[in-house]
């Protein structure tokens, strides 16, 4: 930034040296020229004032002295030489200035004034006044010289004036910079300083006012993720204490058979916890939890939890694997939580027969869930949180099920509208290797 100011700085001063010096340089050398020719045309009048008619008869005509470095002569009408210094033959200017006119010109080098004599109405000599043209040609490159020496000054001090007007306007922003580059960082408690330049200071104060609330959001997020943890584990605990204990004592079959679901439903309700905290803290420090589970099982589990779900509305579910190993792991908490999505949207907002697919890809597993509806809307809302519509329900089921994806390093995506089909995508870990892929 500061070497766009001084650029920017240095070149309007060079553009207005430029409009300004240029024409003055050529009013001084038109100045001197004319102010020469008017110190020629002086003398020579002066000399016409002294020459007397007698002079043709041989009477002594004293002329006044030369310009500095110049001649200064009289020509009688037939361009000789009579008095004064000047060349012995009168030249063009001479004889023009016969005609009786004040002839200014040039000759041989020189700047030449010639002034007519004249007596009785009729021109009885010509008094003529020179000097070099190249003293004048001194005199303006003398000039110029000065007045280039004036604009070099004038583009030093504007260079100096510039650099330090964008050191003023640099440092605020490069504070700024250094402030951001902190929070991006995680220093969130970095603040920008207030400077001397008013607009700068605008964009810091509102730059911390942000950083302010945002702070204070993530103070809330984490304060709601600590309040959740300790109010939701707790009696979570405690319920499955409670049923354990109630299996321990009860021996009636059917009571059995309720407290082992409601049982198992508190298990899973608080594995569903536990993944949802595990991805809010995973926003701050990705980690990413270890392959628990082979894939053949975790449809089993899944098809006994979802069967029953979709027999009581008529409808089909149906879990495979295609080449899937036994040894091929994945964590299971989190891929049954965005599976459990993925079929709850089937189930409330899809038809027919439900088909979860698991594909073995080598480095990855593919889950496919596919149902006979159809999916509408626009495919890059479909996983926006918030976003409402017929196919899509709340928004949150599929925006919590791709981040809780993104978490394993995977991938949600939709790859089918009609019929309907999400595929999930996660990286596995095979047992007997110990070795870990990546998608």
């Amino acid at each position: 930034m500061r070497q766009r100011v001084v650029r920017v700085a240095l070149t309007a001063a060079l553009v207005a040296v430029v409009l300004l010096a240029v024409p003055l340089a050529l009013a001084i050398r038109s100045s001197l020229y004319a102010d020469q020719r008017d110190t020629l045309e002086r003398a020579a009048l002066s000399g016409a004032v002294r020459v007397s008619p007698d002079y043709t008869t041989g009477d002594p005509v004293e002329l006044p002295a030369p310009p500095a470095g110049g001649r200064l002569g009289l020509y009688d009408p037939g361009q000789r030489l009579r008095a004064g210094t000047g060349p012995r033959t009168g030249d063009s200017t001479v004889r023009r200035a016969l005609a009786a006119e004040v002839v200014r010109g040039r000759s041989g080098g020189d700047l030449v004034v010639a002034v007519p004599v004249s007596h009785a109405e009729r021109v009885i000599g010509v008094v003529r006044a020179s000097s070099p043209a190249s003293a004048v040609r001194d005199r303006w490159l003398l000039a110029w010289a000065a007045l280039a020496g004036v604009c070099a000054l004038a583009l030093t001090v504007a260079v100096l004036v510039a650099r330090r007007q964008a050191r003023v306007l640099a440092v605020p922003l490069e504070d700024l910079s250094r402030h951001c580059q902190a929070v991006t960082a995680g220093d969130l408690s970095a603040r920008a300083a207030p400077s001397s330049i008013a607009e700068i200071d605008q964009v810091a104060r509102t730059h911390n006012e942000m950083l302010h609330s945002l702070t204070e959001l993530l103070r809330h997020e984490r304060d709601f993720t600590a309040n959740a943890s300790h109010q939701l584990r707790t009696p979570l605990t405690g319920l499955q204490l409670t049923l354990e204990a109630g299996l321990a004592q009860d021996d009636d079959t059917r009571t059995r058979a309720a407290l082992e679901e409601a049982l198992t439903t508190a298990r899973r309700l608080h594995g569903t916890v536990e993944e949802v905290l595990r991805l809010s803290h995973s926003r701050a420090l990705p980690r990413r939890p270890a392959p628990d589970t082979s894939v053949p099982r975790l449809l089993r589990e899944i098809e006994v939890r979802w069967h029953g779900m979709f027999a009581r509305d008529g409808r089909r579910l149906e879990c495979a694997t295609l080449e899937a190993a036994d040894d091929v792991r994945v964590p299971g908490g989190p891929v049954t939580e965005i599976l459990g999505v993925l079929l709850d949207n089937a189930r409330v907002h899809g038809h027919g027969t439900v088909r979860l697919m698991a594909r073995d890809l080598g480095e990855a597993v593919a889950f496919d869930v596919t149902d006979e509806g159809s999916v509408g809307g626009e495919a890059a809302r479909l996983f926006d949180r918030g976003h409402t519509g017929a196919e899509l329900g709340s928004g949150i089921g599929l925006s919590l099920a791709r981040d809780l994806a993104v978490s394993l390093g995977g991938r949600l995506s939709l790859t089918g509208r009609h019929p309907a089909a999400f595929t999930l995508l996660v990286p596995v870990r095979q047992e007997e290797t110990g070795s870990e892929g990546g998608y």
